[in-house]
């Protein structure tokens, strides 16, 4: 296109050429540029690693420091150091947005029946759809407050079920159980854990996991500790996504909580603690190993 603008330069005007072939006059010209400057190799390959991290980088939400960047241009085929790549960014003012610590969100206050702490921070969990962790988080709009409730399979650290409202109403985390029965099916026994909100000690909720026959686990009072992994997740999307934006509707920040969750955190996002791998990566690749276990 730009080539072409060129060859006629002499017959019309480049401005009247641009517009017509719909290519900005500002493009043109840093094309020309380039045309009678090229590039040295070197300095192309500097050019496209740029590229390269930039797109690491904002494919991440902006959360990815050189370890994790310098590890996607590894699997691109590119071979350059982790300090390279840290200097490389620190130049082009690419920086990982750091994790706010959680705050505390739960209601306790309640004559509901309270069950033990089964889990005891054991979060290093062998298989999938043997431990559950079980939270729910508040995100502000311009409309006001939207509530997630989100549900963890420790193994992957894959969401598994989560629902968005505008209540916190027991109904909230009933939706996220079911999407997660559904979506899992667990076998008998599994370990379901959340804090002691009155959700998660509602008749209804409780009724739903006695029906699957999952041994039910409750973190210690006032604890967060207790349910590190969710509470992380919740942090990690308020800086990844909501603490990003500001959501005009709560349409609007539903629409991008669900694609966050669905496509990136479990299908891009990697986590130190699972190689870096996402979490529908660590899963495909357990099943691959055990395939080749069993064949």
């Amino acid at each position: 296109m730009y080539a072409f603008i060129q060859a006629h330069s002499d017959e019309y005007a480049v401005w009247k050429m641009c517009k017509v072939l719909e290519v900005s006059t500002s493009g043109y010209y840093k094309w020309l540029r380039v045309q009678n400057n090229p590039l040295s190799k070197k300095e192309y390959y500097r050019l496209e690693i740029q590229q390269k991290i930039s797109r690491s980088f904002h494919e991440s939400y902006g959360t990815y420091g050189s370890p994790r960047v310098h590890d996607d241009l590894m699997e691109w085929g590119y071979s350059i150091s982790q300090k390279t790549v840290a200097r490389m960014m620190k130049e082009m003012g690419l920086r990982a947005t750091p994790i706010e610590k959680y705050v505390v969100t739960t209601d306790s206050n309640h004559d509901l029946t309270i069950y033990p702490n089964l889990l005891n921070r054991q979060f290093d969990v062998e298989e999938p759809n043997k431990v559950w962790v079980a939270d729910i988080t508040y995100i502000w709009t311009l409309e006001g407050w939207l509530y997630l409730s989100s549900i963890m399979d420790l193994f992957s650290r894959k969401i598994v079920g989560w629902s968005l409202a505008t209540h916190m109403k027991k109904e909230l985390a009933i939706q996220a159980l079911n999407m997660a029965i559904v979506s899992r099916q667990p076998e008998e026994g599994f370990i379901h854990h959340s804090d002691r909100g009155s959700q998660y000690c509602s008749h209804d909720y409780i009724d739903i996991l006695k029906e699957q026959n999952a041994q039910i686990s409750m973190s210690k009072k006032g604890d967060p500790y207790d349910n590190a992994c969710i509470e992380s997740f919740h942090a990690t999307i308020k800086k990844d996504l909501i603490y990003r934006r500001r959501f005009k509707t709560r349409e609007e920040a539903v629409k991008a909580i669900n694609y966050y969750i669905s496509s990136f955190y479990n299908g891009k996002r990697k986590h130190t603690t699972l190689d870096n791998c996402s979490p529908n990566q660590f899963e495909k690749k357990q099943q691959q190993n055990e395939v080749e276990y069993t064949s």
